[in-house]
């Protein structure tokens, strides 16, 4: 119970589990908070002019990977099993990523977590468009407001709890 296993799933679908690639996966902590300690620990203590500088965005780290093991713990929390789906075009070049993937009803559920205010969702709509068939609404969790654009909903990254 150190870590939360994420499967690169090879065919989305509302059976997730059924596909899952075992040459793929990712590793996130159960506790975001022992990650940044770990990431951060090299001296003897972190004092907290450390922290607060981490707290108040005034210093420039890669906060994606924090951002997506909070969320993968939200989800794990939740019950859900932590799915992902990438693709590699022949060039064996990354393709198509989307960070988590879940089940509603009987539909598949992309999650994309984006951690700088500027960011596209082109590999959501890449993924609508390969499997149209079998995606439900598609989330997007970002540090700005709730709206709601046809299919994609934009949640803060709070509200990971929820899903």
């Amino acid at each position: 119970m150190i870590v939360n296993i994420a499967r690169n799933t090879a065919e989305p679908s509302p059976a997730l589990t059924l596909n899952l690639d075992e040459e793929r996966f990712k590793c996130y902590l159960m506790d975001t908070g022992l990650l940044i300690n770990l990431s951060f620990g090299d001296g003897g203590y972190i004092d907290n002019d450390f922290y607060r500088a981490i707290l108040t965005d005034r210093l420039h780290i890669n906060e994606g990977m924090f951002i997506e093991n909070i969320v993968a713990q939200c989800l794990r929390t939740n019950g859900h099993k932590i799915v992902f789906y990438v693709c590699y075009n022949e060039r064996n070049e990354l393709a198509l990523e989307i960070d988590f993937l879940i089940r509603l009803d009987k539909k598949v559920v992309p999650i994309e977590v984006k951690s700088s205010n500027e960011y596209t969702t082109k590999s959501l709509e890449k993924f609508k468009k390969k499997f149209s068939n079998k995606i439900g609404l598609q989330y997007v969790l970002h540090e700005g407001d709730i709206k709601r654009e046809q299919e994609i909903i934009y949640l803060p990254y709070f509200m990971a709890s929820i899903l």
